[in-house]
């Protein structure tokens, strides 16, 4: 078979697959809009569950999701970006150092149902913060924090050396080198990454469902110590375990389009920042 074919014949096999994938991911959105934008009303963005959950809104479950997200970012970015700069810029090139990065990368393989029983372990039983926003939050920054340290370590690695280099030639310190002439352009990525993570632990539900997350809560969390519903919980108990499920069925689907509207909404941040980044630098 000659070359030209067997090229065109793998570029129509990609472009099939591209196509296959986008085509499964429109009809998921597709389906999950159709049927649940007959749901959304400014009562159910608003209100809190009335009747078992068969009347109101979800107003709740949003403000505990946006609340835990919120501790999430809080303890991950900071901890995963310190990590990041420590081991891509700081730590030896050794055994030692390549050990941490190999735990690093199996970490973010580890099924989320782990990290929940862990959080209840440290959080919740041995730090006695109980079944809260807090513990689910710490949780999810647990969960969280092998995708920023990862992300933010390939967004460093993309910086050329001799950027560090020319730094130190002129007589800065390392820190200063990394400062000025390393994180300026590693810091889009770093937060692109970073927000990515984030918007996927906004839509766990097993590390939640240990920690604090409750199935009915007709009020707001009053402090950090408080349980709360979120909308990734609120959607399955609607989906799989309420006692009339074709009922709120449409609830539920109106559950899931709020729920992908805040996912596309942390990651047109993460489009903005990239952009404002790239724009910055010319």
């Amino acid at each position: 078979m000659k070359k030209q074919t067997v090229e065109t014949l793998g570029f129509n096999l990609f472009r099939l697959g591209s196509v296959l994938v986008v085509f499964i991911l429109g009809l998921i959105l597709f389906d999950i809009f159709y049927k649940g934008i007959g749901a959304i009303s400014w009562e159910f963005l608003t209100a809190e569950p009335r009747m078992g959950m068969t009347e109101g809104g979800i107003f709740p479950a949003i403000v505990g999701t946006v609340y835990v997200t919120v501790i999430t970012a809080l303890f991950s970015v900071p901890l995963g970006m310190f990590a990041a700069i420590y081991l891509n810029e700081y730590a030896p090139h050794g055994p030692l150092t390549r050990v941490i990065r190999l735990s690093i990368r199996n970490l973010s393989g580890v099924p989320s149902i782990v990290y929940g029983l862990f959080g209840v372990a440290i959080f919740v039983r041995t730090l006695h913060l109980g079944a809260s926003v807090l513990s689910a939050g710490l949780t999810l920054g647990l969960l969280t924090l092998p995708w920023t340290i990862t992300a933010s370590e390939e967004a460093l690695k993309t910086v050329p050396k001799s950027y560090r280099d020319g730094a130190l030639a002129l007589g800065a310190t390392k820190w200063q080198a990394i400062r000025t002439n390393v994180l300026p352009y590693a810091v889009p990525g770093m937060l692109t990454g970073t927000i990515l993570g984030l918007a996927r632990a906004a839509g766990e539900t097993a590390p939640i469902l240990f920690t604090g997350a409750a199935f009915f809560l007709p009020f707001l969390p009053d402090s950090p110590f408080s349980q709360f519903m979120a909308l990734p919980y609120h959607l399955y108990v609607l989906a799989t375990q309420h006692h009339d499920v074709e009922k709120v069925m449409p609830l539920a689907y109106g559950t899931a389009l709020v729920l992908i509207a805040l996912v596309v909404g942390l990651n047109l941040v993460a489009v903005i920042i990239r952009y404002h980044f790239r724009k910055k630098r010319g």
